[in-house]
């Protein structure tokens, strides 16, 4: 009789591990597919800006002038926060942004600007609409990027 028992036991023990797998296996698969829609969204916001700012880019280059731009960006992605940046190197200018807090980690996603432009700023969601910047600084155009409320 003992060794039905404890039979019975394993037998608990054991459906009890495969169902804890199981549903931290589906609770996985939930959360990737819930997550694929919101990058795909924050790339589309990205495009979004740096198409705005080539825009800007090709007006200022050619009028030699200052053009300011309010740009409409939703204030979180799902239920998540959001953040976009503009920056540059030696060599190349680019947007950037991640979802979750600016200092929660490493970027997610890059768009190229195709010109050679110093730039700045930063925008976090939330904050209301996007303000891209662009004058002559020189030679070099500047593109700065900003919120209304900051």
């Amino acid at each position: 009789m003992p060794s039905v028992a404890s039979s019975h036991l394993y037998t608990f023990l054991a459906l009890t591990i495969v169902s804890t797998l199981l549903v931290f296996s589906f609770s996985s698969y939930a959360s990737t597919v819930r997550t694929l829609p919101e990058i795909e969204q924050l790339r589309n916001i990205l495009d979004h800006v740096a198409a705005k700012g080539n825009e800007l880019l090709t007006l200022v280059t050619t009028t030699n002038s200052t053009v300011q731009t309010f740009v409409q960006l939703p204030t979180t992605i799902g239920y998540r926060e959001y953040w976009i940046r503009i920056r540059n190197d030696t060599s190349n200018a680019w947007v950037e942004g991640a979802l979750g807090k600016i200092g929660d980690g490493g970027t997610e996603y890059l768009v190229f600007f195709p010109k050679k432009v110093s730039t700045s700023g930063c925008y976090i969601g939330g904050y209301g609409p996007a303000i891209l910047e662009c004058y002559m600084n020189g030679s070099i155009p500047q593109l700065n990027l900003s919120s209304v409320g900051g």
